[in-house]
């Protein structure tokens, strides 16, 4: 990879703020003004508008390495660019639709995920957000939003909602509200086991108008064949995996510290590193997470390259996601059994990793709807 823009002197200030964060349970505001500074926000944005012009493959290993030192904060800045990332797919495809989101980012804006909802197992493909047409073109939002990462600092808040008025022809409409619209309220709610420092807090929309300019699509409920649906998945899950494989290489550095720490009275004294079962999890961590950081890499390559993989793209993302996640899960277990019980303090970093690393399962595509993903393109749709 071509050197970071992130040097290790402020991965290492990064790393130091982390555990104050997830003790506190406070936002990472001085990590977003450090990555702000060095160009983190405009990473996707083209060089011609005021970016740094990094192609996915780039940012997803960005994103990695920021990861190993505090994956809260990635995850965070991951949803701001996971816009940009949607932004810049379409544009690469002739679709400029957000090309504005990439302007605003060069300027500093922050862009927020407001899609996920309660209760939403259809994720992108339906909404219990109202979403009501105005007389300008524009749409007020209601409805409630979790998981709202971001929620202290974001600028530009990208929400969808269904659109009922007419029964037989619901659609569901993507668009942008500014922090300062009227009716939306950010709850002070976010008191969690895992990625605390994230504050990915629940939006309250009451009748928050987007105006027409920042409607960006008006799509079928349903299944869409639309890019911007390839593209927030595409964005989404390889940066998401991104994320937790950055933790996973943080355990594995973490397990090697311990078992050449650790010392074993049954070898004499020798750190723990000499005993065979020690060198098997250590190795059984390794080999676990080795394999990921080369498929964010080729999927993340192929997005920039503009490989078409047609409808085999959707297995191969929601696939790589699991493989990442549940990895990193893995690994973080192993590196607990290798570490000892000195690693359940609540101070231990790898007690917060082991923490942190449990929020992965959550996240879109979880494990079923995955799983269903790829049955139905190795078998079919499951029979009624």
């Amino acid at each position: 990879m071509t050197e970071s823009i992130l040097d290790d002197d402020l991965l290492a200030r990064i790393r130091s703020r982390a555990a104050v964060h997830d003790r506190e349970n406070t936002f990472f505001d001085d990590d977003l003004r450090d990555l702000a500074e060095i160009g983190w926000l405009r990473m996707l944005t083209p060089v011609e508008r005021g970016g740094l012009g990094f192609g996915l493959e780039r940012v997803a290993a960005e994103q990695t390495r920021l990861a190993t030192a505090a994956p809260a904060t990635a995850l965070g800045i991951n949803m701001h660019l996971v816009w940009t990332g949607v932004a810049k797919v379409l544009l690469d495809r002739g679709d400029a639709s957000l090309a504005w989101v990439l302007d605003d980012a060069a300027r500093g804006e922050v862009f927020a995920f407001g899609n996920s909802e309660a209760g939403n197992d259809l994720v992108l493909f339906g909404s219990t957000t109202r979403a009501e047409p105005r007389p300008d073109g524009g749409y007020a939002f209601t409805g409630r939003k979790i998981f709202t990462s971001l929620a202290p600092a974001w600028t530009r808040l990208g929400v969808f909602g269904l659109d009922d008025t007419e029964p037989d022809r619901p659609l569901l409409v993507h668009a942008f509200l500014d922090r300062d619209t009227a009716g939306v309220t950010t709850l002070d709610d976010w008191d969690t086991l895992a990625m605390r420092a994230s504050q990915s807090r629940t939006t309250v929309l009451d009748g928050a108008v987007a105006p027409a300019e920042r409607v960006f699509r008006r799509l079928p409920a349903g299944p869409s064949a639309d890019p911007l649906i390839f593209a927030i998945f595409a964005c989404f899950e390889i940066l998401l995996s991104a994320v937790y494989t950055g933790l996973s290489q943080r355990a594995v550095v973490l397990a090697v510290e311990a078992a050449q720490r650790r010392r074993s009275l049954k070898y004499d004294g020798r750190p723990y590193a000499h005993d065979p079962d020690i060198r098997w999890k250590v190795a059984e961590a390794g080999i676990a997470h080795d394999g990921i950081p080369p498929q964010i890499a080729a999927l993340a390559r192929d997005v920039d390259l503009l490989v078409d993989h047609g409808a085999a793209w959707f297995p191969r993302l929601v696939g790589l996601k699991v493989r990442a996640t549940e990895s990193a899960r893995f690994v973080v277990d192993q590196a607990l059994r290798v570490s000892g019980g000195s690693a359940i303090a609540s101070s231990s970093e790898l007690g917060r990793l082991y923490r942190d690393v449990i929020a992965g399962i959550f996240h879109p595509s979880d494990g079923e709807s995955a799983h269903n993903t790829v049955a139905n393109a190795l078998l079919g749709p499951a029979p009624d």
